[in-house]
């Protein structure tokens, strides 16, 4: 079952409010980022869960420092 499907059978009130939202937007704002902020608004509490899916992971080797990046590189 694919995500927004299974989002509108646990909670369509927010799949509703994220909806709206997303029209709203002209196109702005996709229905995952707006499903998550009517979330939110409804439940502030799992606001730590927001940003779970926005913020890009880094990759294990950047963490490790096996990959020099090039603003780690001596001048």
């Amino acid at each position: 079952m694919r995500l927004h499907l299974l989002r509108w059978f646990l909670d369509p009130v927010t799949s509703l409010a994220a909806f709206r939202q997303s029209i709203e937007s002209h196109g702005k704002t996709s229905f995952d980022v707006a499903w998550r902020r009517a979330r939110v608004e409804r439940f502030p509490d799992e606001a730590l869960y927001r940003q779970h899916g926005h913020a890009p992971e880094s990759r294990p080797a950047e963490r490790d420092g096996t990959i020099r990046r090039s603003d780690k590189w001596p001048n």
